[in-house]
């Protein structure tokens, strides 16, 4: 038995009930008709996908999306999306694609959404990168927590941009937070608040620095302590560092612009926003992929070695003399995808930005 099965064995399926915070507007999604299938199955080797493609598809008149960022799954097995629409910057799904609630209409950049549960309860961290803001709430919606601009703070200066990405929360609760929109550090502060340290030297190519630190999370896999993972998404790596901030390895997936990497198992999922046959030069516009090969995105897993083992929508993992060869969209199935969450069946969903106001899809583990 894994590790991540005791540890959700162990969750207390209850969530308290607020009695303050923001107004919550819960929504019923009316019957929907059979969800439409892409008639190809996808992926590679062991991890091969059905996808539906309507699976999380609403009434847009009642709960509609801006850009679907996020996904996780709480521990009554509710599938929690954060997108940066403020009529519900929160959607609340179950397995079969029914919403049984919605709420957030303040979070302007809704874009990072973490789950940590304290061992009775679960609770949510959003990253609003236009807030400027990480915010700790239960997950009907009360406000427990805010951090702000880390000038508040003694990290950065008042004229420094800080525009959070993702979060992710250590083994004794502290708050790991990516600022991939803004200064690219890594911010690591106490479960209450309160200031540790900045990780990495920033924006640029050394091995300390990350470009566009986009997403974090705690690797709890293997031998010894846990370590942090981070996203260098237009280096097309993720670099892997102690809790306290040492620089440990790069894992290179060349041609992927990889967003927040995602545990389950022993097994790193991750959304590719976009992907590119020719290598990025920071801070030059015309080599972006977006401009040269834009709604090129696919998902990428990974073993627990840091090999390549599927691209569902994407090329088929090649490795030549151990080096992965570059990766880049086979199936015009997704736009750009900018997270995965996996359910306990390892199916998959993904959420995408920038795709036509599209929801969340679901690829079916086959």
């Amino acid at each position: 038995m894994t590790k991540s099965k005791i540890n959700r064995r162990t969750f207390i399926n209850t969530t308290a009930k607020a009695s303050l915070g923001l107004a919550i507007v819960p929504h019923f999604n009316i019957l929907k008709s059979k969800p439409k299938m892409y008639d190809k199955v996808i992926g590679h080797g062991d991890f091969k996908y059905k996808v539906h493609k309507s699976w999380g598809d609403l009434d847009r008149t009642i709960t509609p999306v801006k850009n679907c960022h996020e996904m996780v799954m709480d521990s009554k097995g509710r599938l929690i999306m954060v997108g940066d629409n403020t009529k519900n910057n929160i959607l609340i799904y179950d397995k079969s694609g029914k919403l049984l609630d919605s709420w957030g209409i303040r979070y302007k950049g809704g874009h990072g959404l973490s789950i940590w549960n304290d061992g009775s309860e679960d609770f949510l961290f959003i990253c609003d990168a236009k807030g400027e803001s990480v915010i700790k709430t239960t997950t009907d919606g009360r406000e427990l927590m805010i951090l702000g601009h880390p000038s508040q703070y003694g990290a950065y200066d008042k004229k420094d941009k800080f525009k959070p990405t993702e979060s992710a929360i250590g083994p004794n609760g502290d708050i790991y937070i990516a600022d991939g929109y803004g200064a690219n550090y890594i911010l690591q502060f106490t479960k209450n608040g309160e200031f540790i340290r900045k990780i990495g030297e920033g924006r640029g190519t050394g091995q300390n620095q990350f470009q566009t630190a986009h997403g974090v999370c705690i690797d709890y896999r293997g031998k010894g302590e846990p370590t942090l993972l981070i996203t260098s998404r237009a280096a097309n790596c993720f670099k892997r560092f102690t809790l306290d901030g040492k620089y440990i390895e790069q894992i290179n997936l060349p041609g992927a612009f990889v967003c927040r990497p995602v545990i389950h198992n022993e097994n790193l999922y991750s959304g590719v926003c976009w992907s590119s046959d020719i290598d990025y030069i920071e801070g030059d516009k015309n080599t972006h992929p977006y401009n040269i090969n834009p709604k090129s995105g696919f998902v990428t897993i990974l073993d627990d070695k840091g090999k390549v083992v599927s691209n569902p929508g994407g090329t088929k993992p090649k490795y030549k003399k151990g080096k992965l060869q570059r990766m880049v969209q086979e199936q015009p199935i997704f736009r750009h995808c900018h997270d995965v969450c996996v359910d306990d069946d390892e199916n998959l969903y993904v959420c995408q930005w920038n795709a036509n106001k599209a929801y969340p899809i679901k690829l079916e583990r086959c």
